[in-house]
């Protein structure tokens, strides 16, 4: 058998971090996010930021022409796809700016997708939901529009014209509602009120459907494909019913501090540099008085802790999905194992980008990182329920909440590790000398190895 053959299909991923001072992730008042765990508020960083920022972080490498997965086609999420077709059309095939993106726009309307508010123009041409597709998803849906010009233009013209008659309908019957509810409210007695005929309704017009090779060719343009990042990730398409959905091969938990939360509001005073010019500058204290003053003041959240976070990669979907994606099995299994390196080293080195240049949080490296197999996925966040007491040894607590939470999940993980035969493969990562030290001293289970270098993740 090959060594791929005798993988178990679960590869499981820990991390402890330390950050300090930091807003990573806030809600809708600008607050740090938490969740309440072992009986006490946490600090939490969501699966969503985490899941957001290791795959953007995949895909700029792999666009770079660094990483495992350098040269692959990955997937791009957004709701302005409209927008990026009608802009291939203009500028690779020569069309009419305005053309390009109202046929661009109504090709994709009449696929499935649903768009915004004709009358606003902020959002008339966008999707009303992001859409996850391959990079060249507009290139390939202009490409074909620009070869079809004929059949789309025409089809596009009865198309738009059907959609105003639709509109004036719906206005026109709206009015007559009005004028009926408002005679009715004029008229002493209800019984003596005309009828207000209904104007025709909308239904009864009829709009042409897009030619069958268009639509095709755009749910080809949208589909999957090759894009490895969303056989990793998945997408989740309910507007159209025939594109193909994709069961993600990651699993991804929220982040939280092992201790209980920590915050502090951080007042900030902010100067303005013309003022305190004129203030140098001044000839007598007076006029220096009239420029006093912060030329801005407010108040920032920010959060310090150590994190526990956890990923799970299930080798057997990713397989799956880039099967179905249209790979072989060779190919498929080589894209895999590329797509398994990036999702490692995504894991390790990227981080949410908030305030990534207020708090230099991006530079941040984890403590320790936990990485093993099974036949099932396994989260140790039970290892934390009870928040660690970052209180003296001495005086019954358990010290730094860094080496703490290190002993703790390695602890954790050598427990189940005694009563589980499907664990094996274990490795552990330190960037912390201080942890290093710490690994030294620990009795580890034999099945864990600790990796010296970790430089080949980043080549």
């Amino acid at each position: 058998m090959t060594e791929a053959a005798l993988r178990s299909q679960f590869l499981s991923l820990h991390l402890i971090e330390t950050l300090a001072a930091v807003l990573p992730v806030r809600d809708e008042n600008g607050q740090p996010k938490t969740l309440v765990f072992g009986g006490v508020e946490r600090h939490m960083i969501t699966s969503q930021a985490r899941r957001r920022a290791e795959r953007v972080h995949a895909r700029d490498r792999a666009n770079a022409g660094r990483g495992a997965l350098k040269g692959r086609s990955m997937g791009v999420r957004t709701r302005e796809w409209a927008l990026l077709a009608g802009r291939e059309l203009e500028t690779a095939h020569g069309w009419e700016k305005e053309k390009a993106l109202v046929t661009a726009r109504a090709v994709m309307e009449a696929s499935g997708l649903k768009f915004g508010d004709l009358t606003k123009k902020t959002v008339a041409n966008l999707t009303r939901v992001l859409v996850f597709a391959p990079s060249d998803a507009a290139e390939r849906i202009a490409g074909h529009i620009a070869s079809h010009a004929d059949e789309v233009e025409e089809w596009c013209a009865e198309y738009l014209e059907a959609q105003a008659k639709i509109r004036a309908q719906a206005e026109a019957v709206q009015k007559a509602r009005r004028g009926a509810r408002k005679k009715a409210a004029s008229q002493p007695d209800p019984e003596g009120a005309e009828e207000t005929p209904e104007a025709e309704t909308p239904a009864s017009i009829l709009i042409p459907p897009l030619p069958r090779p268009t639509r095709d060719a755009v749910l080809l343009a949208l589909a999957p494909r090759d894009a490895v990042d969303i056989a990793l990730y998945g997408r989740f398409l309910a507007e159209i019913p025939d594109s193909p959905n994709v069961d993600g091969a990651v699993q991804t938990g929220h982040a939280f501090t092992v201790h209980e939360a920590e915050q502090i509001e951080d007042f900030y005073a902010a100067a303005d540099d013309a003022k305190l010019d004129r203030k140098r500058d001044a000839l007598s204290f007076l006029d220096a008085a009239d420029d006093a003053g912060a030329g801005m003041t407010g108040y920032q959240s920010l959060i310090s802790g150590t994190f526990y976070r956890h990923a799970v990669l299930d080798r057997t979907q990713l397989r799956v999905n880039l099967r179905v994606a249209g790979m072989d099995e060779r190919e498929a299994e080589v894209a895999a194992s590329e797509a398994e390196l990036e999702f490692v080293n995504s894991f390790v080195e990227a981080f949410p980008e908030a305030k990534k240049n207020s708090t230099a949080s991006t530079g941040s490296l984890p403590a320790l990182v936990l990485a093993f197999e099974g036949e099932r996925p396994y989260n140790y966040a039970s290892a934390f329920q009870r928040a660690v007491d970052e209180g003296p040894v001495a005086a019954g607590g358990e010290g730094p909440a860094g080496p703490a939470a290190v002993r703790r999940l390695l602890r954790h993980h050598a427990f189940v590790d005694r009563r589980r035969e499907d664990l094996r493969t274990a490795r552990v990562l330190t960037y912390d000398p201080e942890i290093d030290l710490l690994l030294g001293e620990l009795e580890l289970p034999g099945s864990l190895a600790v990796v010296e270098l970790a430089k080949d993740l980043n080549r």
